[in-house]
């Protein structure tokens, strides 16, 4: 079932992003921020993953956005487990919001947590919301000058997705400035191409994600052996 979190106040977002990782750290369970723009795919990266992953590694997510409850639908075609925050005027969500968030998950039948944050590219600096990795996605659609006029998101990031990678014979898009920009922002992060919509490197998406939650101090054992 999806249940919707909004109008939640908070006192203030690093106690409520510390109290997330705490209890996600004794739940044994991995959260990992999923960032980007409008239309760039951060819902289609997320269901072709939850097929992927099922049914080694139990997925919930917590899907934002400031009115709509789409994809919070959607995903309940690939995830059992799937929480909607609606943010309203304030757009980003809040740590506080995703922390009650969690508590409506059954964090017992979970080792992975997507949250997928709202459709935008205007972000606070670094944005804390309690989660343990940060997935930044780019599309070729969106047009490859992106990363360089939104550095603060590369920055932020473990990993930098480029998605809809199979239009990049389709559209004007400067794949060598693209990974340029990347590799200038933000040196420590991994670059994956891939397309979400047709399956191409996704597998190595989800090899990046398996290896980072076997590192991760909070994974549980029990689906790695």
């Amino acid at each position: 079932m999806s249940t919707s979190i909004q109008d939640i106040k908070p006192a203030g977002s690093d106690p409520f992003a510390i109290a997330t990782r705490q209890l996600l750290a004794e739940a044994g369970v991995v959260s990992i921020g999923i960032n980007g723009g409008p239309g760039c795919g951060k819902t289609s990266l997320i269901e072709a993953s939850i097929k992927e992953l099922k049914p080694e590694i139990h997925v919930g997510v917590v899907t934002c956005d400031i009115a709509s409850h789409v994809d919070a639908e959607r995903m309940l075609h690939s995830s059992d487990q799937v929480v909607q925050v609606t943010t309203g005027q304030q757009s980003a969500p809040t740590a506080a919001q995703i922390n009650e968030a969690m508590y409506h998950l059954d964090l017992e039948k979970i080792d992975l947590v997507f949250i997928e944050n709202i459709g935008t590219l205007v972000y606070p600096s670094r944005l804390d919301l309690g989660q343990d990795l940060t997935a930044v996605l780019f599309s070729v659609a969106g047009g490859h000058d992106k990363p360089s006029k939104h550095p603060e998101m590369v920055a932020s990031a473990d990993v930098v997705i480029l998605n809809k990678s199979d239009l990049l014979y389709a559209v004007p898009f400067d794949l060598p400035a693209f990974r340029a920009d990347v590799r200038r922002l933000n040196p420590a992060a991994d670059l994956i191409e891939l397309s979400a919509l047709h399956g191409q490197g996704v597998i190595q998406w989800l090899t990046w994600l398996r290896v980072r939650m076997k590192k991760h101090p909070s994974t549980t054992s029990h689906w790695f052996g």
